[in-house]
C-alpha cells in the first residue's frame, strides 16, 4: 500500500470496457441453494491515479441461479464526480462535497436498497443490474460521510455506521438506522483529531472506535492518499454502550498500530469485549516499507481501562470475513485472503476456538481476493460456501470460485470463468433472492 504505481500495472491495472455476458461456463457443480447475486467493488480508474485507493469504483456482478451462472457484469458507480472528474471532496474552505466520491470501497444491502460506499463520502443506490440510481443521504438525515464498512446486527437488523473527515470537530460521528432504514441515532465522537479511522466492531451490546495515529495531513493529497503516520498521536480504543450511545465513550490505550478491518468482536459473560482484528505496526510511514497484517486478538477490560493484545497468527492475512448471521457475537470460524506458502495464495479459515486454521492453496499465479460466506442452511456458523473472485495471472483472466466452506482446503466446489479479467479490489456482498 505504497504510493508507487504498482496499482495500474498486471491484474491493478483498470479495465476499460463495461461488459455483459450470460449463460457463463461452469466447471464443477454449482449448488442450485446459490441463487442470488455476488458483487465485489474495488477501484478502478479511468485515467491515471496517484494510489491505488483513489480508483474510480466498478462493481463487478455474478447472477448465479438454481445451479447455473446467468450472467457476468462490471459497471463504473456514476457518481456525480464520475460525470464532473473536477468535482473535489474537500473545498478551499475546509467544506466537504459529499456527493464527490468514487464509492470503490464496499457494497452492502440493507432495508431494500443496496449501496456502494467509500469512506469519505455518502453512499450511493445501485440496483442488483449495478445501474446507479444516485446519491443516498437516508432522506436528508445524513449529511455527513459514511465508513465503508457499516455493520448489520442480526438480532435487531440495525445498521450501525460511522461518518469521519470533517476537519472541524466534531472530526467522528457515530450513526444507527433501524431494520426499516430510518436514521434513528446520531451522536457525535470527542477525538483529538481527524485520524483515517477505516473500520470499527459491533458486539450485542457496545460499539468499538478505533481511534489510531493515521493522521490527516491535506498537504500530502497531492500524492494520492491525505493521511501519514503520525510517532505522536497515539493509539486507543473507545467503547459506547449501543444501550446508551449518549452516554461517552471509554476510551483505552493500545500500543500504536494500524486497524484496516475487523473479522468480528463479542461479549463474554465477565464483561469484556474480545475484538478479532488485522493488525499492522504501521501504515503510511514516509521511508519505510509496509508490513504484512496479522492476525490478533484483543480483550478489552472497559471497567478496567485495560487491553490484552495477542497475536494469533505471524502469517500475512487480509480481507478477513466471517458468517455475517453472527456479526457482534461468538462466531467460531473466520476467513482471510493470504499468502499461503510456498509462493503459493490461499484463503485460509480459522478455527477461534481452538486456535487452529486449514488453508486452501491456489495454483501457483492465481490470486485469490476477499471470501464471501454464503450459508447453506439456517443455522449461523454452519454449513456454507466462500466466494471469491480469482486472478490467473498466466490467463491474465478471472474465475468466480466457490470453496466448501467446512472444507477449504478440498478442491473448488465450482468456477465460473468469467468473460474478463476482474481487476483486484476490495469487498463485497452475496445478496440472496428474497
Amino acid at each position: 500500500m505504497t504510493t508507487t504505481d504498482f496499482h495500474l500495472s498486471g491484474n491493478y491495472a483498470p479495465v476499460h470496457d463495461e461488459l455483459t455476458a450470460y449463460d457463463l461456463p461452469v466447471t464443477g457443480t454449482l449448488p442450485p441453494e446459490l441463487t442470488g447475486w455476488y458483487l465485489r467493488n474495488g477501484p478502478n480508474p479511468r485515467q491515471d491515479s496517484a494510489h491505488w485507493f483513489t480508483g474510480d469504483g466498478m462493481v463487478h456482478g455474478v447472477r448465479l441461479e438454481h445451479g447455473r451462472a446467468a450472467w457476468y457484469r462490471n459497471r463504473w458507480v456514476r457518481t456525480d464526480s464520475f460525470a464532473d472528474p473536477e468535482m473535489k471532496v474537500y473545498q478551499p474552505d475546509g467544506t466537504r462535497n459529499l456527493r464527490a466520491s468514487n464509492a470503490n470501497t464496499h457494497v452492502v444491502n440493507h432495508a431494500g436498497r443496496t449501496l456502494a460506499l467509500v469512506e469519505s463520502s455518502l453512499p450511493y443506490e445501485i440496483t442488483r443490474e449495478l445501474d446507479t440510481v444516485g446519491g443516498y443521504d437516508f432522506g436528508g438525515a445524513l449529511a455527513d460521510s459514511m465508513t465503508a464498512h457499516p455493520k448489520i446486527c442480526p438480532e435487531t437488523g440495525e445498521l450501525h455506521f460511522f461518518g469521519y473527515g470533517s476537519i472541524t470537530a466534531p472530526h467522528v460521528s457515530y450513526y444507527r438506522a433501524d431494520a426499516n432504514g430510518k436514521l434513528v441515532v446520531r451522536q457525535p465522537i470527542d477525538v483529538p483529531g481527524l485520524t483515517m479511522m477505516h473500520d470499527f466492531a459491533l458486539t450485542r451490546s457496545h460499539v468499538v472506535f478505533f481511534d489510531l495515529p493515521v493522521v490527516f495531513d491535506r498537504g500530502m493529497a497531492d500524492g494520492g492518499m491525505p493521511y501519514r503516520w503520525s510517532d505522536t498521536y497515539g493509539a486507543r480504543l473507545g467503547v459506547l454502550r449501543r444501550d446508551d450511545p449518549a452516554g461517552g465513550v471509554r476510551w483505552v490505550n493500545v500500543n500504536p498500530c494500524y486497524v484496516f478491518h475487523t473479522l468480528n468482536a463479542y461479549d463474554t459473560s465477565d464483561g469484556r469485549i474480545v475484538a478479532h482484528v488485522v493488525r499492522y505496526d504501521y501504515v503510511f510511514r514516509p521511508g519505510h516499507r509496509e508490513p504484512d497484517g496479522q492476525l490478533w486478538r484483543w480483550t478489552i477490560d472497559p471497567a478496567a481501562g485495560t487491553v490484552t493484545e495477542d497475536r494469533l497468527d505471524e502469517r500475512d492475512g487480509e480481507f478477513p470475513r466471517i458468517d455475517d448471521r453472527l456479526a457482534g457475537l461468538d462466531a467460531r470460524f473466520g476467513h482471510l485472503t493470504a499468502a499461503g506458502t510456498d509462493g503459493r495464495r490461499s484463503l485460509r479459515r480459522y478455527d477461534l476456538h481452538t486456535g487452529t486454521a486449514s488453508e486452501h492453496l491456489f495454483a501457483p499465479g492465481q490470486v485469490p481476493g476477499e471470501a464471501v460466506f454464503v450459508p447453506a442452511d439456517s443455522t449461523p456458523g454452519g454449513a456454507g460456501w466462500l466466494l471469491s473472485y480469482v486472478y490467473d495471472a498466466a490467463e491474465d483472466r478471472s474465475d468466480l470460485v466457490v470453496l466448501d466452506a467446512q472444507d477449504v482446503a478440498a478442491d473448488p466446489v465450482a468456477t465460473v470463468h468469467l468473460p474478463a479479467r476482474v481487476p483486484a479490489g476490495f469487498h463485497g456482498n452475496w445478496l440472496p433472492e428474497d
